[in-house]
């Protein structure tokens, strides 16, 4: 299963310039997601991070893994209408073990991979890898809940 960003805005509140994620690449229910977010010269934080280097900041791969995730367990939830999703939201917990291996620049496609730890009620806890290329970029343990707006 893939997603476009307009079926992602559909699940997540998130918009421009807060939205992380592009597209779903692969869903498998209860167990995995992979999607990317093309990272540009135009995403407004490298005005201020650092003019003349960008870097793409770790604390914003963290919170792609954070929306990659959310989409994650609403696609896992299938006894959720739209209209029950389009009220319900994804508060994260906690991010452990979270480490950032490489910078991220400018031109780098970061992809996502997101593995379901484990799940009880509304309750995820995950496991998220951030790649460029064949290259991780960063890694940490996400948990979240899902609550009603």
């Amino acid at each position: 299963m893939t997603m476009t960003v307009e079926e992602i805005q559909k699940i997540i509140p998130h918009r421009y310039p807060f939205l992380l994620l592009d597209r779903v690449t692969k869903i498998v229910e209860n167990e995995l997601l992979i999607g990317y977010k093309n990272v540009t010269i135009g995403d407004q934080i490298f005005q201020g991070h650092f003019p003349g280097h960008p870097i793409y900041p770790g604390v914003m791969i963290l919170e792609g893994m954070a929306q990659a995730g959310g989409i994650l367990a609403f696609k896992s939830m299938r006894d959720l209408s739209e209209e029950e999703v389009a009220n319900k939201v994804v508060y994260f917990m906690s991010i452990d073990k979270a480490k950032f291996r490489h910078p991220v620049t400018p031109g780098d496609r970061l992809e996502y991979h997101i593995n379901v730890m484990k799940h009880r009620g509304n309750i995820w806890v995950l496991k998220g890898e951030a790649f460029v290329d064949e290259t991780m970029v960063s890694e940490a343990e996400l948990k979240a809940m899902i609550v009603d707006k």
